[in-house]
């Protein structure tokens, strides 16, 4: 079969011939592979960045997509950390760790929303108490997930959602994805407008978190009124000098939510609520198809406002 194939961390993957998949595993399905999402997540798998990483190559990256199992049912998947992936023909999949997928499922469109969408859905429903009616702050909301978590926030019940990034043209698309009010990361101008958030979902960390995080404390009205800041992707920075004072001077508190922090479990019980939220058209999902054998030329797009998706 074909496969993207990483020889080297520091190469894009190559269109080759790999190994078909087995497995004598009863929980475990060879399937074919529809879709498969081209992530950050996959991107640092791909050059050994990720916190995950055990250097072993060759590798097929892929950590989710959808497929078609033997008995012809569509699913979508999400891998363990293994070096066979989903960019393939064929992959193997835990049936635990998918789901059947609706009637009328778009597998590119589940593909490129599922991994994204996930980050802040399960942020919200697993990490932290979220109640509808609370209002939520989205550092870095001009990004695919970024953009994908103003929706879900809204989706989920909040009353008021606070869309903040460093491009002007990319936020005022925002308006029309459930984001009430955008802001620059200009931190005078974000501390007034979130203020009194209830939940901060974090794209950011980084310096640009820090000078948030201190901002938006000190602007609060009610000190007592508890801030869950949730710390989820690392664009701007892999540490952050927070201030002491910010801990001390508010009821905030600081979690992260991703892999581990999540057991499996949780994230799989979530997955057939958002994937027929996406099914539903719920969200808007920017996604373009691209071909396996074209999976070096998608690699080296990296300014690309969509969700690129391989398709084999």
């Amino acid at each position: 079969m074909h496969a993207a194939v990483v020889t080297a961390f520091d190469s894009p993957p190559a269109y080759r011939e790999f190994p078909t998949p087995t497995t004598q595993d009863p929980d475990e399905v060879v399937a074919d592979v529809l879709a498969v999402g081209l992530h950050p997540r996959v991107r640092s798998q791909a050059n050994g960045s990720h916190y995950t990483s055990s250097g072993d190559l060759p590798l097929v990256p892929g950590v989710d997509g959808v497929a078609r199992t033997p008995d012809g049912q569509l699913r979508y998947f999400v891998l363990e950390d293994t070096t066979m992936g989903a960019m393939a023909e064929q992959t193997v999949i835990d049936l635990r760790r998918s789901v059947v997928l609706p009637e009328g499922a778009d597998p590119v469109a589940i593909a490129a929303a599922m991994n994204p969408a996930m980050s802040s859905w399960v942020a919200l429903r697993r990490r932290i108490s979220f109640e509808p009616g609370q209002s939520v702050l989205v550092l870095g909301a001009t990004g695919n997930a970024g953009r994908l978590a103003v929706q879900v926030a809204k989706y989920l019940g909040a009353s008021h959602v606070i869309g903040a990034g460093r491009q002007p043209e990319k936020l005022a698309a925002l308006a029309g994805l459930g984001a009430g009010v955008t802001v620059t990361l200009d931190s005078g101008e974000l501390a007034k407008a979130a203020a009194d958030v209830d939940v901060v979902i974090d794209y950011l960390w980084g310096p640009p978190t820090a000078e948030a995080m201190a901002a938006v404390v000190t602007a609060r009205t009610d000190r007592a009124q508890p801030l869950s800041w949730i710390e989820i992707g690392s664009m701007a920075g892999t540490t952050a000098s927070i201030p002491s004072a910010a801990l001390r001077a508010a009821r905030l508190q600081i979690v992260g939510s991703g892999q581990g922090s999540v057991p499996t479990r949780d994230i799989v019980a979530e997955l057939s609520d958002l994937a027929a939220a996406i099914t539903s058209g719920a969200f808007q999902v920017d996604a373009r198809a691209v071909p396996l054998s074209d999976v070096a030329g998608a690699w080296e797009d990296t300014g690309s406002h969509q969700r690129i998706v391989i398709v084999p």
